[in-house]
């Protein structure tokens, strides 16, 4: 079950933290600094995938523009929560493409660095993103677009309660959507 306050979300296995302009500042500069301010271990392949200096770049205008009130609806690093044999370690990154638009959407994306694949993290980090998107009212629909070559990020769309909609022919990624539903409370 995924715990959320507007800043943090927590689940068996992750703390999301919302990114600030400060988080993005620091990251953009160096990476290495960005651990220090999330207090937590940073490894030396990060950033993740597709989380690269132009999607650090995005949320880093939108969160100047938009200022306090849009901190939790562009980036999220996941840290892997620290127990007996591991400390807290920033894993990956995440989180949406903005604020609901008028019809009431909101699009995710997720990124984990390559040693924390394969072991339903991505999952985990897609399903509290979901959850997180939903306590918000405005949202009625949660859609996410992968290319047909990434397998990986298809299936934890799947395992994440997303359907397969259709291909955009014009960015030739797949189209898929997540509604309410209350099965995914107990998957985390």
């Amino acid at each position: 079950m995924t715990e959320s306050t507007s800043k943090r979300i927590y689940t068996n296995r992750l703390e999301l933290v919302a990114a600030t302009l400060s988080h993005v500042r620091v990251e953009l500069e160096t990476p290495e600094q960005l651990g220090k301010l999330l207090n937590t271990q940073t490894e030396s392949e990060w950033p993740p995938g597709e989380y690269d200096r132009g999607a650090q770049l995005f949320f880093k205008d939108k969160l100047e523009e938009g200022g306090a009130d849009v901190i939790g609806w562009y980036g999220w690093y996941a840290l892997l929560r620290c127990n007996m044999k591991v400390p807290s370690t920033l894993i990956g990154a995440g989180g949406y493409f903005g604020p609901p638009d008028i019809k009431g959407e909101v699009e995710i994306g997720f990124s984990i660095l390559s040693r924390w694949q394969r072991i339903g993290l991505a999952t985990e980090m897609a399903i509290a993103l979901v959850q997180n998107a939903y306590f918000d009212r405005r949202v009625k629909k949660v859609i996410a677009h992968t290319h047909p070559s990434n397998l990986a990020s298809r299936k934890v769309l799947e395992k994440s309660g997303f359907v397969f909609i259709n291909l955009d022919e014009v960015s030739g990624n797949y189209r898929f959507e997540s509604y309410r539903n209350t099965e995914l409370q107990t998957k985390i």
